[in-house]
C-alpha cells in the first residue's frame, strides 16, 4: 500500500508515521500493493483527530476518529475501517461488483456477515418550495439534524443539515 500522510496543525513525527504504518499496515492483507491510503492527522484544541481515506474502484472507504491522544485515535480508526471492509466485501459479493483493489485471499475468505440494509419505516410528506434559510428554520423547529426541501429558486430538491459549531450545510444536486 502507498501511504500519503499529512498533518494539519501538527508536525507529523517519525513516531506518528511509524504508528500509522504499524496500525493501518494491518489492513495490507485486504488490499493490493498499489492501493493508496490517505491519512490526515490534525489537532484542534484538545482534539487529536485522524482521518483515513481509501479510494477503491467507484467508492471511498473513509473513517475518522477523535480522542485526546493521537496514538489512541490511530488505534481506533483501524478497527472502524476493518468493520467497514467486512460490510463492503458483503456488498461486493451480493452485487458481484469488481473487486480489483482487494487482495484475492480476502475476497475468497468464507467469512460473511449479513449486513444488508433493512428499511423499517417510510415517511411521506409534501415538499414545499422555500429558500435554504427557511429550511434551516423549519429544521430547527422540528428538532432534526437535516431537512429535505424544494429550493424555490432552482426548483431542485435540496437538503440542509446541521454541522458542528451551530453552522449549517446545504446539499444541492449536481448533474
Amino acid at each position: 500500500m502507498r501511504y500519503i500522510i499529512s498533518g494539519k496543525n501538527i508536525d507529523v513525527t517519525e513516531g506518528l508515521k511509524t504508528a500509522v504504518y504499524e496500525k493501518i499496515g494491518k489492513l495490507e492483507r485486504y488490499f493490493t500493493p498499489d492501493t493508496e491510503i490517505h491519512v490526515t492527522l490534525s489537532v484542534e484544541k484538545e482534539r487529536q483527530k485522524i482521518e483515513v481515506t481509501i479510494p477503491v474502484k467507484g467508492n471511498i472507504i473513509r473513517a475518522e476518529q477523535v480522542s485526546s491522544d493521537m496514538y489512541v485515535s490511530i488505534d481506533l480508526v483501524e478497527e472502524i475501517i476493518e468493520r467497514q471492509l467486512r460490510k463492503y466485501k458483503n456488498k461486493l459479493i451480493d452485487h458481484k461488483q469488481a473487486a480489483s483493489n482487494f487482495n484475492q485471499a480476502f475476497m475468497d475468505d468464507d467469512y460473511y456477515e449479513d449486513d444488508s440494509v433493512k428499511i423499517v419505516k417510510t415517511k411521506r410528506f409534501a415538499i414545499k418550495p422555500m429558500d435554504a434559510e427557511e429550511a434551516c428554520v423549519q429544521m430547527e423547529l422540528l428538532g432534526h439534524n437535516f431537512y429535505v426541501f424544494r429550493n424555490s429558486q432552482t426548483n431542485e430538491v435540496n437538503v440542509v443539515y446541521k454541522r458542528k459549531g451551530n453552522t449549517y450545510g446545504l446539499i444541492e444536486p449536481e448533474y
